[in-house]
């Protein structure tokens, strides 16, 4: 009991040391996590597949109050693509319902904590009763001035890109803007996004080096930083990480310094 407390003030000591050790100047404005690896966690312990997505959420109620309290202003989190409908039915009624019990369990934390809540992708193919539990959800922290997270549902970012380039083809199709117009910052204003679309550092625990379809228009420039680790072995330490590897970098966009 004794050595399971001291290992657990020990790592709290480490993480303030390292919170200190970073450039208050040079935090990412924009961070986006693939939250990856709950199934292959749940699989190494022997658990089912969604006691690693139960964990997964767990971790994310950590890492929205980390990234707030490091002073990072915007957190996209990968939540659900538009490929995760592939999965059998039974993960995907669970992984839907979890996320009504995750809001259910923590609104009033993050109300609280002054996070403005936004949920990105398409809708329409959620149940009624998911819709206005995130349209409630959003409403009521619509007012809140603190870290800026957007929770990916049903998302692609081709999808998104594609859907943008329709309702500009409707409104020029309409009259309303010319086709000279339309230039990078429009588009971007089409975004789900918008108008916090460019992402600096783009985070993928769980193994794999891919962005698999996500925020594709936003992370033109980010920096990408990748861990073994497993999304629900995730934690503020491991940001902190992230981060001070991001703040080593020179980021150039193309040119030279």
């Amino acid at each position: 009991m004794l050595n399971k407390l001291f290992a657990t003030q020990k790592r709290d000591t480490d993480a303030k040391s390292a919170k200190l050790s970073l450039d208050p100047d040079n935090i990412p404005h924009h961070v986006a996590i693939i939250m990856d690896g709950n199934g292959r966690w749940a699989k190494r312990r022997d658990l089912p597949r969604s006691a690693g997505h139960k964990a997964g959420a767990d971790t994310l109620k950590k890492i929205v109050a980390a990234a707030g309290e490091i002073g990072v202003k915007v957190l996209t989190v990968y939540a659900f693509s538009t490929e995760n409908w592939k999965r059998p039915d039974e993960e995907v009624s669970y992984i839907m319902n979890l996320m009504y019990t995750y809001l259910e369990k923590n609104f009033l934390d993050l109300k609280k904590n002054n996070v403005c809540l936004h949920f990105i992708g398409d809708r329409s193919r959620l149940s009624d009763k998911l819709q206005r539990v995130f349209k409630k959800a959003e409403e009521d922290m619509a007012g809140n001035t603190g870290l800026v997270l957007n929770v990916a549902v049903n998302y692609g970012g081709r999808m998104e890109i594609t859907q943008a380039v329709q309702n500009i083809a409707r409104e020029a199709a309409a009259g309303k803007i010319a086709v000279e117009d339309i230039t990078e910052d429009l588009v971007g204003s089409y975004l789900y996004t918008a108008p916090e679309n460019d992402v600096d550092l783009l985070i993928r625990p769980g193994a794999d080096t891919r962005i698999s379809n996500y925020l594709l228009w936003q992370a033109a420039y980010a920096e990408f930083w990748f861990t073994p680790l497993c999304w629900p072995d995730f934690t503020k330490e491991t940001l902190i990480e992230a981060i001070t590897s991001f703040q080593a970098r020179e980021r150039r966009f193309g040119g030279l310094k």
